[in-house]
C-alpha cells in the first residue's frame, strides 16, 4: 500500500476512534501511568500535531535512513538520553491532553486535515527535520503510521470500543516492525513467534 495512503488512512481512522470515546472514559487507566486522554494527548501529538511542523523544516543531510533505522535509534542512544526522551514524551502528552478538553474529535478532526495537507505539499525524496535528525518524507511518515496504528489500538482497547482500520494499513505496521526487529537481530525470534514455533521473550519490543 502506498505510504500517503496508507498515513491518510490511519490518520482518518484514529479521527473516528476519537470521536467514539464514550465522554465518561477520558480520565480512565490507559497504559502504563497514563490516562486515556494523556495516551490519546501522545498519540495526537506523535501521530498528527508534530507532522506539518517536520514537513515544513528541510533537512541538509540524512541522519536516518529508513523507518526501521528510526526505531532503531532506541537501541542506541545513551541509558540517560532516552530516559531524556520519555521524560519529554510524557511532558508531551499532558501537554496534548489539555488540548483535547471539550471538543477531542473536533481537534483532531483539524490535526488530521492540516497533517494530510502538509504531506500533499511535499515530494517522496525530500529531506525533513524529524526529530531523529534528518530523513527522507517517505521513510519519516511511516513511522507516523505506526504511531497511529499502535496507539489507536491502545486507545480503542482501554475505550472498549473498536478500531476500524483496513488489513493493508495493519500489514503496513506490522511489517514495519518485523523489519525493525530483523534489524536489530531479533528477526529469528520474530519469525518463530509469527509461524508459532516459539512465544516472543517477555516484554520483548521493538522500540
Amino acid at each position: 500500500m502506498d505510504y500517503r495512503r496508507a498515513f491518510r488512512s490511519a490518520a482518518v481512522s484514529f479521527a473516528d476512534l476519537i470521536a467514539r470515546v464514550p465522554a465518561e472514559s477520558w480520565d480512565d487507566p490507559a497504559l502504563g501511568d497514563w490516562t486515556l486522554r494523556e495516551l490519546a494527548g501522545h498519540a495526537t501529538s506523535s501521530g498528527l500535531r508534530q507532522v506539518p511542523a517536520v514537513l515544513d523544516t528541510p533537512a541538509e543531510e540524512i541522519g536516518r535512513a529508513s523507518s526501521e533505522d528510526y526505531w532503531l535509534l532506541a537501541r542506541v542512544v545513551p541509558a540517560d538520553v532516552l530516559a531524556a526522551a520519555r521524560k519529554a514524551s510524557s511532558e508531551d502528552a499532558l501537554a496534548n491532553a489539555e488540548a483535547l478538553r471539550g471538543d477531542p474529535a473536533g481537534v483532531v478532526g483539524d490535526l488530521v486535515g492540516q497533517a494530510t495537507q502538509a504531506l500533499g505539499r511535499v515530494a517522496d525524496d525530500d529531506l525533513v527535520a524529524t526529530p531523529a535528525g534528518g530523513m527522507r518524507v517517505r521513510d519519516w511518515i511511516p513511522t507516523r503510521t505506526f504511531e497511529l496504528v499502535v496507539h489507536g489500538l491502545d486507545v480503542a482497547r482501554a475505550a472498549g470500543v473498536e478500531l476500524f482500520l483496513g488489513p493493508e494499513v495493519y500489514a503496513e505496521a506490522a511489517a514495519q516492525a518485523a523489519r525493525s526487529a530483523a534489524m536489530a537481530g531479533d528477526g529469528p525470534a520474530v519469525l518463530r513467534a509469527l509461524t508459532g514455533r516459539a512465544p516472543l521473550p517477555p516484554a520483548f519490543t521493538i522500540i
